[in-house]
């Protein structure tokens, strides 16, 4: 049991370093060394707990989905309409990202690298989950036909959202957060105007096609 606890305090120890460093002199200086000698770790204890920089970055970035999720939960209420909830989810996710934005493109990579697709699926499981919750408890509630696939394109959205964060360098990345104030709204306005048969048939286009990106091996 003690030596469980250790391990996990030194696997702690060096996240914390790493982003420590990540953030005084950025990603591309930092050496998987440097974070050892910081943490006070030997070198080859550091490799034990991570093969590379990358899967630091990777467990960053599950740590922060979860922080994101233990903020966004708690505000996500039953009867909210589902503009509200889609503003809760984004803008949480925001603020959870702002302080690491110097290095934030390394998270969107993690986020699609072709070799993390199992963990890639976990973590956009989590994404999903969150965004079907906000769904669920939205009232007035999403017309039945798009109703399953709506918390997924909601996903996409928050990776637009996630990539257009990464290139903005408005203070405090301002331009994203009223981007996603603005979006949340509009999309609201528009699911619930996908009763309507012209809208509809475009809103059930875009759910036949990511249905049929799905399906694809």
């Amino acid at each position: 049991m003690a030596v469980t606890v250790k391990s996990e305090q030194t696997r702690r120890l060096l996240i914390d370093t790493a982003l420590h460093l990540f953030t005084r002199q950025g990603y591309e200086k930092t050496t998987m060394r440097t974070i050892a000698l910081e943490a006070g770790v030997s070198v080859g204890n550091a490799y034990y707990y991570f093969r590379s920089k990358d899967d630091l970055i990777h467990e960053l970035y599950r740590s922060l989905q979860d922080e994101h999720r233990s903020l966004a939960l708690p505000l996500i209420r039953e009867g909210q309409n589902l503009g509200e909830n889609l503003a809760v989810i984004l803008g949480t996710w925001l603020t959870t990202l702002e302080p690491y934005h110097a290095f934030g493109a390394h998270f969107l990579r993690d986020a699609m690298a072709p070799n993390r697709q199992a963990d890639a699926a976990v973590g956009r499981g989590k994404s999903i989950a969150l965004f079907r919750q906000a769904v669920t408890s939205a009232r007035p509630q999403p017309p039945l036909a798009i109703r399953d696939d709506l918390p997924e394109l909601l996903w996409l959205v928050h990776m637009g959202i996630s990539l257009f964060w990464v290139y903005d360098h408005s203070p405090g990345q301002r331009r994203s957060h009223r981007l996603a104030a603005n979006l949340a709204p509009l999309i609201a306005k528009l699911v619930i105007l996908s009763r309507l048969p012209v809208v509809r048939n475009i809103v059930e286009d875009v759910v036949s096609l990511l249905r049929g990106i799905r399906r694809d091996p």
